[in-house]
């Protein structure tokens, strides 16, 4: 069966962006040596679960703020969706929903990068 092994930040910004999920999520970024400017993200070891991707500049016009949610998002797994919220928007992002419980998993989620994208943050209950 298919399964994601990949995803994309797309930035007005690159430099701004990197800065932005460096600080928020720790994620490290290191250039393509490739025709185009790309960045290839590490969002953590190879040894644990999860997914690597890249960052390009945006091509065409950015997402609307007030549109609904018309791509994929992608939700990262966090020890604190607060301290994550909070440092987003010290990082120059945006809450775009609020924490909420969902019961028997934990809180979740959603915030806005620099570049107005949405991505999601899950804490999860101890079980």
């Amino acid at each position: 069966m298919p399964r994601v092994n990949h995803f994309e930040i797309h930035a007005d910004d690159p430099e701004r962006a990197i800065a932005f999920y460096s600080r928020v999520l720790g994620w490290t970024f290191h250039k393509w040596d490739g025709p185009w400017p790309y960045w290839l993200i590490t969002t953590g070891p190879d040894s644990e679960p999860g997914i690597n991707g890249g960052l390009l500049k945006r091509h065409g016009e950015g997402p609307a703020s007030m549109q609904p949610v018309n791509s994929y998002v992608c939700t990262v797994d966090v020890d604190s969706v607060d301290a994550r919220m909070q440092a987003a928007t010290e990082a120059g992002g945006t809450v775009a929903l609020p924490k909420m419980e969902i019961p028997n998993v934990g809180w979740l989620g959603y915030c806005k990068d620099t570049e107005g994208n949405i991505f999601g943050l899950i804490e999860r209950k101890e079980c």
